[in-house]
């Protein structure tokens, strides 16, 4: 119960920081949240990279811009499962920091370090400009100094996967906008307004269950 007690705290004090950070913070407060965006981009791209690998599919390049945007250039594969992976794909990567970062606290230095290792390899392996490299490579080379010279592991990777979640739901309306259109034009069915909220709707029921998870578990 304590430790239930203890983890709901961390989430609403994440909660408080972020949204704080996010509407009242001005330009400090977007300056710090930068990193964020930098980090749900790169989820973004790299679940429509996983999303490409894992239909088949090969992924040519992965950028990431300083202005929080990107793109991902892929052949074959499942254009619908590619789609979706970086909207939903990179809410399901959030939502897994996220649980790791407050369940298995053991995993979250190993996990940490994971994830500065894919930054470090996605560099290289799918280069598509030295902004790109340098953006990873820095984020990575971050990453590895908070696993060696911190003991907040758990905190921060709590931190950026709830916060990652966050970013995905409040930029449903403009994020995936271009996804979407491709995607009602691969699948048809509905218009991309519609799939995106549907988009929305799954996003934030994996969120929700992750969170029931967290704070409900013994």
């Amino acid at each position: 119960m304590k430790k239930n007690q203890s983890l709901l705290l961390k989430v609403i004090t994440i909660l408080i920081v972020y949204f704080a950070l996010y509407y009242y913070g001005g330009t400090l407060g977007r300056q710090i949240l930068y990193p964020v965006t930098l980090f749900v981009t790169f989820l973004h791209e790299f679940g429509h990279a996983m999303g490409a690998i894992l239909t088949g599919g090969h992924v040519n390049a992965l950028q990431i811009n300083t202005n929080g945007s990107g793109f991902t250039k892929t052949t074959g594969g499942n254009p619908g499962i590619i789609l979706m992976g970086g909207y939903i794909g990179s809410a399901i990567l959030g939502n897994l920091l996220f649980y790791i970062g407050a369940r298995k606290q053991k995993w979250a230095g190993a996990t940490l370090g994971i994830v500065g290792i894919l930054m470090a390899i996605t560099a290289f392996v799918w280069f598509n400009s030295m902004t790109s490299t340098v953006i990873l490579l820095l984020f990575a080379a971050g990453v590895y100094a908070l696993t060696q010279y911190t003991h907040w592991e758990k905190e921060i990777l709590m931190f950026f996967g709830l916060a990652a979640v966050l970013y995905i739901i409040q930029d449903f309306n403009v994020g995936p906008s271009s996804d979407l259109r491709k995607y009602a034009t691969t699948l048809g069915l509905f218009s991309a307004n519609v799939w995106k909220y549907i988009w929305l709707g799954v996003v934030v029921f994996i969120s929700f269950v992750n969170l029931r998870v967290i704070l409900t578990r013994r």
